[in-house]
């Protein structure tokens, strides 16, 4: 008797490629800026080609320090941090560690901030001249220097002035990086949408505090720091929605992404992409597993591709 060959089915193929506004990435996972360094310091654990984009680790005019330690602590299901965005500047970005991402086959998004408009125009245009880079993140959470310290992002006209400026500084796409510190989101992201971004990140950290109660102190020499991981998802789950509902932008969705069911969770709300942060830490390999939770879902799913997922949470009439 002639023995039957068996064969092994082909794999199903789809497609997760994503578009923010004009940024097209092969994947929707991206890194949250802050988490992932410049890129090189978590090569060593995967192929960085294996994701959408990398997000850097924000960038200013000049290279700052950052505040005094302690600067992070654990919270329950997330942790508080006030690095005082220390980084190497963006002229060293660009010529040190920029280069390194050269070897990969990956978008890479440069986070930038300022303590003035004048300050974000001349990163942005910086980077609008350097090689590699494929889109900026506006961070907006940052203090207005000239208006005595309020955080741009928390002011409508100052949302809207400074988006316009970086708009206007590159032709690279622009993403606003929206703060939660706020009593609503959506008049934000029309702000930003007015100033002509092509996308928007959703959500930043919330303001947190917390106090060692065997010494009566800040458990962070800055008193107050940014929360996040797992505990402030559903906060930014329903703030994605909310704009999603709202504004005709793309979404980069993040705050406590931590697999893949996480992730999809932020795309049904109405993300077209994912940013991964604070799993890094806990997780070196955290964004490369999503993509691949991401595939298996949309297989055993029978879904052919990623966009048919966006927004399509099932809201009971």
């Amino acid at each position: 008797m002639t023995k039957r060959k068996t064969t092994t089915p082909p794999e199903k193929q789809v497609s997760l490629a994503v578009e923010l506004g004009p940024l097209k990435m092969k994947n929707p996972v991206c890194t949250a800026s802050g988490t992932f360094g410049y890129g090189e310091e978590y090569s060593r654990y995967y192929d960085l080609s294996k994701l959408g984009a990398i997000t850097v680790k924000g960038l200013s005019l000049k290279p700052l320090q950052g505040n005094p330690p302690p600067r992070i602590c654990e919270t329950p299901s997330g942790m508080l941090n006030a690095i005082g965005l220390q980084n190497v500047g963006v002229d060293e970005f660009i010529h040190k560690k920029l280069p390194f991402l050269h070897r990969y086959d990956i978008k890479v998004v440069a986070n930038i901030f300022g303590n003035t408009i004048e300050e974000y125009e001349a990163v942005a245009a910086r980077l609008d001249r350097a090689a590699g880079v494929h889109a900026i993140e506006v961070n907006i959470s940052c203090p207005n220097v000239k208006k005595g310290g309020m955080a741009f992002g928390t002011d409508l006209d100052s949302t809207y002035d400074v988006l316009k400026a970086v708009r206007g500084a590159t032709g690279l796409p622009v993403l606003a990086k929206l703060s939660p510190n706020v009593t609503d989101v959506v008049p934000f992201a029309v702000k930003a949408a007015e100033a002509g971004v092509d996308g928007l990140s959703l959500i930043n950290t919330l303001l947190g505090m917390s106090i060692n109660v065997k010494t009566r102190k800040p458990r962070i020499a800055n008193i107050t720091g940014g929360l996040s991981g797992p505990a402030i998802r559903p906060v930014a789950i329903r703030i994605v929605y909310q704009v999603h509902r709202a504004v005709g932008l793309p979404i980069l969705g993040m705050g406590g992404i931590i697999n893949s069911d996480d992730a999809i969770e932020f795309i049904l709300a109405g993300a077209t992409a994912v940013s991964v942060g604070t799993a890094n830490f806990v997780n070196p390999t955290a964004a490369s597993d999503i993509v691949d939770g991401i595939k298996k879902y949309m297989i055993e799913n029978d879904i052919a591709d990623i966009r048919q997922l966006v927004g399509k949470v099932d809201i009971p009439a």
